[in-house]
């Protein structure tokens, strides 16, 4: 059985947690549950490294602006960790090259990447922190559950996935003007921190 549709579904998870997707591949590995996963994804220092940025990514994720941020630091680490993780798998089936697998997890991480952090520019346009703490908990449920539910059934999961990304691409499209207002906000506190900083110089004020 070609392992494409655990590659996909791998990589559109990474896109939106990297660090759940290895932890749980990982212990999936571990115990047994699958064959998929190659041994680099089960040693326990892996383990270690992916829970511990798990939680940090699990707090950082609900905080306002704060998510924005992580998301702006994980363009790069998501898209790779999508491509190692499809790559690693194919090595371990033999079922499909390493090179084009790495480039199906790499590019469906990225695309899932840009839809999560498209929407959560679209959600802190909204003071409240309520909905962040909402979506980012129904990511990490969504992610969790349909990575589980990709060991027993790769193909159903990758069909789930293939439509959750086709509507997250279709709502960050119809969000874009929230968007914009976002990253119109963000430089115009950027510029404001500037201006009081060369205030603060010109007039030999402390910090403030």
């Amino acid at each position: 059985m070609s392992v494409l549709p655990l590659v996909f579904t791998s990589g559109w998870a990474s896109g939106i947690n990297a660090y759940a997707v290895v932890l749980l591949l990982g212990i999936f590995g571990a115990t047994g549950l699958t064959d998929e996963v190659p041994a680099s994804l089960q040693r326990t220092d892996v383990l270690i490294v992916a829970g511990v940025l798990f939680l940090c990514e699990a707090v950082a994720d609900k905080i306002p602006y704060v998510d924005s941020l992580w998301d702006s630091v994980h363009t790069v680490i998501r898209p790779v960790a999508g491509a190692v993780v499809g790559a690693l798998l194919a090595g371990q089936s033999g079922s499909l090259p390493d090179l084009a697998a790495g480039a199906v997890g790499g590019s469906t991480a990225l695309a899932s990447h840009f839809v999560k952090a498209g929407t959560r520019m679209a959600i802190n346009t909204s003071p409240e922190p309520f909905s962040n703490i909402a979506v980012s908990t129904a990511e990490d449920l969504g992610v969790g559950g349909i990575v589980t539910f990709a060991m027993f059934n790769p193909q159903a999961a990758a069909v789930i996935a293939a439509v959750l990304l086709a509507i997250g691409l279709a709502v960050v499209i119809y969000l874009w003007s929230r968007i914009r207002r976002f990253r119109r906000r963000r430089a115009q506190r950027r510029e404001e921190k500037r201006l009081a900083a060369e205030v603060r110089t010109g007039t030999g004020a402390p910090p403030g």
